[in-house]
């Protein structure tokens, strides 16, 4: 079974199709990805003839993800928190939360971290960050809740992904990679630096 990394927050509009797609489509050169979508809405399935070098699947059974011939899995999950959530978290080598900059965005992660707590305690491996996203150049209340998200006691990854028009049009584009956006290519290409880092550590 290959290392699974699954993006999940319980509040909707924090980009983690986006993410988790951009991610996929960043290590496809090196591995062999999944990109699995376990959200009812499908978006991800919806737009897998965009992304015709990637396996792109539903899936609603958990236990089937483990047992896909892959060498990296992405996690799509829906925007609430689903019972099957602690499930997955159990199966999975990395949770990415992705946030937005906003006080209500953080409140709404400590279901979320609760969950992951859980996990952590029945397998103690597993590593987890939470990642600033869709932030608004030069806002003053970044820093603000960075701070807040400090407190969480949960790593607060140094990759920041800020709001940009190519990587909100990357899930019609097949991914931040392909467009000549320099600055979205590099925070793309540092997030997953870092969770691979963070996995390896």
């Amino acid at each position: 079974m290959g290392k699974i990394i699954t993006v999940a927050h319980q509040k909707g509009g924090v980009g983690k199709s986006t993410l988790a797609m951009n991610l996929a489509v960043c290590f496809q050169d090196q591995l062999n990805v999944a990109l699995v979508d376990t959200d009812l809405q499908g978006s991800l399935t919806q737009i897998k003839e965009e992304l015709p070098d990637l396996s792109v699947i539903s899936k609603d059974e958990l236990q089937d993800i483990k047992h896909l011939d892959y060498d990296l899995i992405i996690v799509d999950t829906p925007p609430y928190l689903s019972n099957k959530l602690p499930e997955l978290f159990g199966l999975s080598d990395f949770i990415l939360i992705p946030t937005k900059a906003g006080f209500f965005d953080v409140m709404a992660i400590r279901s979320t971290i609760a969950l992951l707590k859980d996990a952590q305690v029945k397998k103690p491996d597993i590593r987890a960050g939470i990642v600033m996203n869709m932030i608004k150049p030069r806002s003053g209340i970044t820093k603000e809740v960075s701070g807040l998200l400090e407190s969480m006691k949960t790593p607060v990854l140094h990759t920041m992904i800020y709001d940009r028009v190519r990587i909100a049009r990357s899930s019609i584009t097949a991914g931040v990679l392909q467009g000549n956006d320099s600055k979205a290519i590099t925070e793309i290409t540092a997030l997953a630096e870092e969770i691979v880092n963070r996995i390896s550590a």
